[in-house]
């Protein structure tokens, strides 16, 4: 879906000094922790994400809904560290926490190979390190290079950025898009995330996480598959960048 450019003024920059269609810095590595089959360190901007993976790993097996029980379980944990955001964080686990691990559980079990394995499960466990916007994408993406480094099949990276309207009134017809938020545009702005598979435009993944008028919803998810794209080449340089090491 091609981008409709003209409407917005391409010398307007935001408050970090990106243009709209910028996404911040990436940094990634694979194989951070030794002691898990799979892992990785992700940076969106300041958005810094550890992820490990467990498995497949053959378990107790209690019986999965919808008749899954041929199949892989996956199960995601996510957690804070205290310094991770400008409030410290008191309880161990929130509504939004909740959702972000159904949502990367969900997201999964889509991609991941699961009947490889049954009786198996496969776990996630990410630690937050500190938070500046997009952080449900920015797990997203260390899940999927943990995964591939644990070398669980699945049918291509999953990757997701986050987009957003830039009219702050509900009332507003002008509104431009923008990619890959920070923390304090997410504050100020209806935004949306998104996940697609590989170089294509389907969508896995899509959280409203504001509300939003549905007319501006197209334009903001046009933004977010093509910064899905970006990030996807991205996270296959930093896994390419890994295997020539061993050549």
């Amino acid at each position: 879906m091609p981008l409709d450019t003209s409407t917005y003024s391409l010398a307007l920059l935001r408050l970090d000094g990106r243009r709209w269609n910028e996404l911040r810095r990436i940094h990634a590595q694979i194989s951070t922790q030794a002691a898990a089959d799979g892992s990785s360190y992700l940076e969106m901007g300041n958005t810094k994400v550890l992820c490990s993976v467990t498995g497949p790993w053959e378990g107790r097996q209690t019986g999965q809904k919808g008749g899954k029980d041929n199949e892989a379980k996956v199960e995601v944990e996510i957690g804070f560290a205290g310094f991770s955001g400008i409030e410290r964080r008191r309880r161990k686990q929130d509504k939004r926490t909740a959702e972000m691990q159904h949502c990367l559980k969900t997201a999964y079990e889509g991609v991941l190979v699961t009947h490889l394995y049954p009786h198996s499960t496969i776990s996630l466990n990410l630690h937050i390190l500190s938070q500046d916007g997009s952080l449900l994408a920015a797990c997203i993406n260390a899940a999927t290079l943990a995964l591939i480094d644990a070398g669980v099949p699945m049918t291509d990276y999953l990757c997701a950025c986050t987009a957003a309207s830039s009219a702050t009134s509900s009332e507003s017809d002008n509104s431009d898009p923008l990619l890959d938020l920070n923390n304090l545009e997410e504050q100020e702005l209806p935004f949306l995330t998104v996940g697609t598979l590989g170089r294509s435009e389907k969508v896995s993944v899509l959280m409203l996480e504001t509300r939003v008028r549905m007319e501006r919803v197209e334009g903001m998810l046009a933004v977010g598959i093509e910064g899905c794209k970006r990030v996807r080449e991205i996270l296959d340089g930093v896994v390419k960048g890994y295997g020539k090491r061993f050549t």
